[in-house]
C-alpha cells in the first residue's frame, strides 16, 4: 500500500497566497470593541502559558478587553469556559482546542451571538462556525523532523538498513496528522528502498498516537517497542512529533541501557523548543532536534486578525485550500517552522530573545 497521503491533505485549490484585506468598513464593524475571549488548552506545556499571556498583552495593547482561560486538558471545562465568555459578551473567540471535535455545539451558540471564531494552532473540526485559522505549516514540521533523521543517519549515502520507529500526537488534535504525514511521506522512499525498517510494523497514525501528548504514555509505548523488537536489534532513530513525547522516549531508552551522547544513541526529533529539551539538545543528553514555531509571531497573527475585523477589514490569509474541517476549507494564515539543533539554537532561540541561556540551563526536570 502506498504510504503517501499528502493528496488527502491538500485539495485541488492548493495553497493560495492571498490577502482578503481592504473590504471596507461596515456599520457593524464600527460598533465592535474588540472584546476577546482566549481559550487555551493547558498549562502543562510552557508554550500555551507563554502564548496566552502574549495574546492577552497584544489585544490589551490595542485597547481591547480580554478574558483568558486555560482548560487544563479537560474538554468539558473548556466548553464551560467558552460558554461563560459568550455569556459575558465577547465579540471574538481565539480557541486552542483541547478536543478538536468537541466544540461544535458551543461554537454554534457563539455564532448565534455574532461572535467571530479564530481557531488557534489546532484546527477545530466538524463545525461550520470557524471563521479563520492561525497556525504554522504543520505538514512541514514533520518534513523537517524526518530530514533531520535522514541527515543524521546519512541515508542518502549509507545503504543501511536503519531501524526507525514512529510516534504521533494525540488523535483529538488535528495537527497530529499533518506532523505525522509530513514525516512519513519524507521517509517513504527510504522505506521502499529497504534503507529504513520499522520493525514494529506500526506505520499508521492510530497505533503510533500519544493521547493528550502525554510524556508518560510515550515512555510506556517506547519501552514496549524496545522489549518487543529491539532486544537483539539496534534502534537508530525515533520520529517524535513533540518535545514532551521526545523526553518520554529518551527516558525509556535510558532505562533500556542506551547512553545519551554515545554514538549508538538513537536520533530523536521533537517540536516546540521547550527549555528542557533545548537543554538536552545543547548538552547532547537526549533528543538532537526540535522544530521551533515562533509563537510570538502566531500570537501576532491572531491578534491582528481581531484588529482587522474591528477596523472593518478582512484579516490577511495566505492559504485557502489546505485545511478542511469537515464543513469547509478554513481561511488560514500559516507561518513557517524552523529546524533547531545544537548548531543553531543560540541564533534562533537565544539571539531572537525567545529564551535566555539561563532559562535553558536552568530548565526544571519533568515531574513524575
Amino acid at each position: 500500500m502506498h504510504l503517501s497521503r499528502r493528496g488527502l491533505l491538500y485539495g485541488s485549490a492548493g495553497v493560495a497566497a492571498v490577502s482578503l484585506a481592504g473590504c471596507g468598513e461596515s456599520e457593524a464593524s464600527t460598533q465592535l470593541t474588540g472584546f476577546t475571549g482566549i481559550a487555551m488548552p493547558t498549562t502543562t506545556s510552557n508554550r500555551w502559558v507563554v502564548e496566552g499571556a502574549d495574546l492577552e498583552a497584544r489585544l490589551q495593547g490595542f485597547g481591547y478587553r480580554t478574558i483568558l482561560e486555560y482548560g487544563d486538558d479537560d474538554v468539558e471545562a473548556q466548553i464551560g469556559q467558552i460558554k461563560s465568555m459568550i455569556d459575558g459578551g465577547v465579540e471574538f473567540l481565539i480557541v486552542g482546542a483541547i478536543g478538536n471535535k468537541s466544540l461544535g455545539e458551543i461554537l454554534g451558540r457563539a455564532k448565534n451571538q455574532g461572535v467571530t471564531v479564530i481557531s488557534y494552532d489546532r484546527l477545530i473540526l466538524e463545525t461550520p462556525d470557524v471563521d479563520y485559522y492561525a497556525s504554522f505549516d504543520n505538514y512541514q514540521v514533520g518534513v523537517l523532523q524526518a530530514r533531520h533523521i535522514i541527515q543524521r543517519l546519512g541515508l542518502e549515502e549509507n545503504p543501511g538498513p536503519f531501524n526507525i520507529e514512529l510516534f504521533s500526537g494525540s488523535l483529538d488534535d488535528n495537527n497530529s496528522q499533518y506532523f505525522f504525514l509530513g514525516g512519513l511521506d519524507t521517509l517513504e522512499s527510504y522505506i521502499y528502498e529497504g534503507k529504513v525498517n520499522i520493525l514494529s510494523g506500526e506505520t499508521e497514525q492510530e497505533p503510533t498516537s500519544t493521547e493528550r501528548w502525554d510524556r508518560k504514555i510515550a515512555r510506556e509505548r517506547m519501552a514496549r517497542l524496545l522489549e518487543d523488537h529491539y532486544e537483539e536489534e539496534p534502534l537508530h532513530a525515533v520520529l517524535s512529533p513533540y518535545d514532551g513525547i521526545s523526553r518520554g522516549i529518551v527516558e525509556a531508552l535510558v532505562d533500556a541501557g542506551y547512553e545519551p551522547g554515545a554514538d549508538d544513541f538513537p536520533v530523536v526529533t521533537g517540536q516546540d523548543a521547550e527549555p528542557l529539551s533545548l537543554k538536552h539538545i545543547k548538552e547532547g543528553t537526549g533528543q538532537s532536534e526540535t522544530v521551533f514555531k515562533d509563537t510570538r509571531l502566531l500570537a501576532e497573527v491572531a491578534a491582528n486578525m481581531v484588529r482587522s475585523i474591528v477596523d472593518g477589514e478582512s484579516p490577511e490569509v495566505n492559504d485557502l485550500g489546505s485545511y478542511d474541517n469537515g464543513f469547509k476549507f478554513i481561511p488560514a494564515y500559516l507561518l513557517p517552522p524552523v529546524d533547531v539543533t545544537v548548531e543553531n539554537y543560540q541564533e534562533v532561540i537565544v539571539d531572537s530573545g525567545y529564551l535566555t541561556e539561563e532559562e535553558i540551563d536552568g530548565a526544571a526536570p519533568d515531574a513524575d
